[in-house]
């Protein structure tokens, strides 16, 4: 790990040593937490723990690289982001399974959407693609990601046999991925299509999104877990 005295202005340097240290403990406090809730809701926890160990490993290859170069390619970005983002889609299919039967095809339609919009973000930002293509593409299965979990089974079965602590949590979920995710095909399209725009702000935005988008929702569903263990004990 490289060191590096960060000046007070150094906003973006900050934010990787903070992602790195936040992650890691969101990791920990997860995978603890699978011991803390009951079986139905093991895999669900223990899933949003290792997206966040995926994360945290993640960010301090990212910090290091950031700290010693000054620099982040297209790769380095989108490294996280290729593991991240496809397995919380699918988590939220396994929240769901929690407490309800919810038809296998729904886990590899999200799958497949989840997987076709970082690869086509990534050959966009990579000129592997057109950009404007690959935006639609992105923007497109975001979307259909987001009608399964408000019109779909997802949806349907929550309201039909979730509780109200699931049921609060399958809210907070689908907020995030509406409004928090919402942040990567803006910054995808303001880096594109407006101009040249400093490498440090939009790493900066990216990184603080991911305090909500990955670490928030991953105790989200810690807290529905435990809510629900504790009711059913009691």
């Amino acid at each position: 790990m490289i060191v590096k005295l960060l000046g007070a202005q150094d906003i973006a340097s900050g934010t990787f040593v903070l992602l790195m240290i936040a992650t890691l403990a969101a990791a920990v406090l997860l995978l603890a937490g699978t011991a803390w809730v009951s079986r139905r809701w093991k895999l669900s926890v223990a899933l949003a723990g290792v997206v966040m160990l995926i994360s945290a490993a993640h960010y301090m290859m990212a910090t290091d690289v950031w700290l010693s170069t000054g620099q982040m390619t297209m790769i380095h970005r989108y490294i996280g982001w290729f593991l991240t983002l496809p397995l919380q889609v699918v988590l939220v299919y396994f929240f769901v399974r929690a407490y309800a039967a919810v038809p296998v095809g729904v886990f590899w339609r999200l799958l497949v959407a989840a997987v076709l919009l970082v690869l086509s973000r990534f050959m966009g930002e990579t000129q592997l693609m057109h950009p404007t293509l690959g935006f639609l593409i992105s923007l497109a299965m975001w979307l259909y990601i987001l009608g399964e979990v408000y019109f779909g089974k997802l949806s349907e079965r929550t309201v039909r046999y979730g509780s109200e602590a699931a049921q609060q949590g399958y809210f907070w979920l689908r907020l995030i991925m509406t409004i928090g995710w919402a942040v990567y095909p803006l910054c995808f399209f303001i880096g594109a299509f407006t101009g040249p725009v400093e490498v440090r702000y939009l790493l900066t935005t990216y990184n603080l999104a991911d305090l909500v988008n990955q670490i928030a929702f991953g105790l989200t569903i810690l807290t529905v877990g435990m809510k629900e263990t504790s009711a059913s004990n009691h």
